[in-house]
């Protein structure tokens, strides 16, 4: 790999992300207790309510530094480190070095406020529900991944065969889309979702020759 396009900001993202997720656990999870803040958690977490009605708009990014707990935080980042990746030397590929790298940062960024915006409509009002983890921006890079190589494949395991990228694409905002509605599992799904549409758009109104790409590799 060309050391100009090695995904530093992923290597980076992924680290900031362990350690602020690890330092700021709640208080039940088992952590490194040298390192604890657990007041990092209730100060950073995204709380609809707080970040309305006392204009506390940091928690909608704030939030996707954290996590719950030690299988949430290693998923997301076991599926940012393998795509985040892909996704970044691909922006750098596409824009050139400094444009590509700061596409993606807006990329990820930008996802995890727009996964948390549905939610902060929803329970604005509701000063019992809170959400953490990267889920919207996990979704969005993902996606991203998709857009730039559709029948590139995915593992999910158990399934001992890998899927086709674009296949996973449609199944999975089926999924996120039926689960949005119907799903009571304490799982952010309406983050999954949106920060999937964001990832597949934002690269096409950076670039909408991407789209042409995109269609060319499907038939």
């Amino acid at each position: 790999m060309d050391v100009m396009a090695t995904p530093i900001i992923t290597y980076f993202i992924v680290s900031f992300t362990i350690l602020t997720s690890i330092v700021a656990f709640p208080p039940n999870i088992v952590s490194i207790d040298s390192l604890r803040q657990p007041e990092w958690f209730e100060k950073f977490k995204f709380n609809p309510y707080l970040t309305w009605h006392s204009r506390q708009w940091y928690r909608m990014f704030t939030s996707g530094f954290l996590h719950a707990n030690w299988w949430h935080l290693l998923i997301n980042m076991f599926v940012l480190y393998f795509f985040g990746r892909l996704v970044e030397t691909s922006f750098i590929s596409i824009f050139g070095l400094f444009k590509g790298r700061l596409s993606y940062i807006l990329l990820y960024l930008l996802a995890i406020f727009v996964g948390n915006l549905p939610d902060l409509f929803k329970f604005k009002d509701k000063f019992y529900y809170n959400a953490v983890g990267a889920s919207g921006a996990i979704s969005a890079v993902l996606f991203t991944s998709i857009l730039i190589f559709p029948w590139n494949k995915i593992f999910i395991f158990p399934i001992p065969i890998p899927i086709p990228a674009i296949i996973f694409g449609v199944l999975y905002l089926l999924y996120e889309t039926y689960m949005e509605k119907y799903a009571s599992d304490n799982v952010g799904h309406s983050a999954h979702l949106w920060g999937a549409v964001f990832g597949f758009l934002f690269p096409l109104l950076l670039e909408p020759r991407l789209f042409t790409l995109f269609m060319s590799q499907l038939f």
